[in-house]
């Protein structure tokens, strides 16, 4: 470690670890069609459930190696954010409705938007600068009072309260063999599927991006545990990491660099190699007024609902869910409620049938 920390600062280290877990996840969303919107299309207007399997192999790996680190005594899921705090089922379900519904109109959640903007789409800048700006705007701006008010986010006191840690409690277990299990169990019936396997390269992606995740919690605890910075244990989110980016890259002399900036930065990179690589690059422009309003309208919608439920279809759907956060399934069962709704409106509309 002091090796390292003679090249690099601990601020850089993290940074490193956000990347390369960013190109992985960058490069999944051009090769692979890791989507969480398309997934969600696909499910309900394809016909397929290829991609929403996709994303269950991803969880239920990231679960698995993240109980599997716990077990090594790599990584303490109570470091988490989404275990340090006091899980409010009600923002779970208003900030995961917000978000859905603003995925829709975008057409994008975070994650996406910054993959398609590493393949030239500009219409995705527009949806990270507004998610990013919005999510600040109700974190520590002038919404900031108001979220406080009506969801008080307080620390928890005791075990950790998590869906593990909540059956090892009624049942004796150990919490790591039961995260292990549980996990193994979701990547068995995600992987119930001919079409999935049809394409072994669609399972390599779902791998790759769960060991994004596994990489974020093992990279940051080391640092935090041989360091001496107070370097936080964290793991990917697209919601106020986009709005911690845009502020170091507007005043970066002044702060360190952190994992959100390399994890940004990192899906931009991946997905502009991904597109190279594929061929797909092109300057993308809006030229519909009303798109454009959809979409910034939508990314501040999956702003707020983001910083309400504590993160975003990754951050919840993924990071969350590998450290089995009640949190997690209840937000991500809302984003995508809130994504029906929003493709019934634009697709068919709210007019009764005849």
């Amino acid at each position: 470690m002091q090796d390292i920390l003679s090249i690099l600062s601990e601020h850089h280290l993290v940074a490193l670890i956000g990347l390369v877990g960013g190109v992985l996840l960058g490069l999944a969303a051009r090769l692979g069609r890791f989507c969480t919107m398309g997934a969600i299309e696909d499910w309900l207007y394809g016909g397929s459930d290829t991609r929403l399997r996709m994303w269950g192999l991803a969880i239920g790996a990231a679960v698995f190696g993240t109980f599997a680190l716990m077990a090594g005594g790599v990584f303490d899921p109570a470091e988490s954010y989404y275990l340090g705090l006091r899980w409010m089922p009600h923002a779970s379900v208003i900030g995961g409705l917000l978000f859905g519904y603003g995925m829709a109109l975008a057409g994008n959640c975070g994650y996406g938007a910054i993959a398609r903007l590493g393949g030239g789409d500009l219409r995705s800048f527009v949806i990270v600068l507004v998610m990013g700006v919005a999510t600040y705007v109700i974190m520590s701006g002038p919404l900031a009072g108001l979220r406080v008010l009506l969801f008080p986010q307080e620390a928890v006191t005791g075990a950790a309260p998590g869906i593990a840690h909540q059956l090892a409690g009624w049942t004796g277990l150990p919490v790591a063999v039961l995260g292990m299990a549980m996990g193994a169990a979701i990547l068995v019936f995600a992987g119930m599927s001919r079409a999935l396997w049809a394409k072994p390269m669609q399972v390599v992606w779902a791998l790759a991006v769960a060991l994004a995740a596994l990489t974020a919690w093992a990279g940051t605890s080391w640092v935090a545990a041989s360091g001496f910075e107070a370097v936080p244990v964290v793991s990917h989110s697209f919601a106020a990491p986009l709005g911690e980016s845009i502020l170091w890259w507007m005043t970066g002399s002044a702060w360190p660099v952190t994992f959100a900036v390399g994890s940004v930065a990192g899906v931009w990179l991946g997905a502009f190699i991904g597109s190279l690589i594929k061929g797909h690059f092109r300057w993308e422009a809006c030229e519909d007024p009303r798109e454009l309003r959809r979409q910034i309208i939508g990314a501040a919608l999956m702003g707020f609902g983001a910083v309400i439920a504590m993160g975003c279809s990754v951050g919840q759907g993924l990071s969350a869910f590998s450290v089995l956060a009640w949190s997690a399934p209840v937000t991500a069962v809302s984003i995508v409620a809130g994504a029906a709704l929003g493709l019934r409106q634009l697709i068919l509309g709210f007019a009764p049938a005849e």
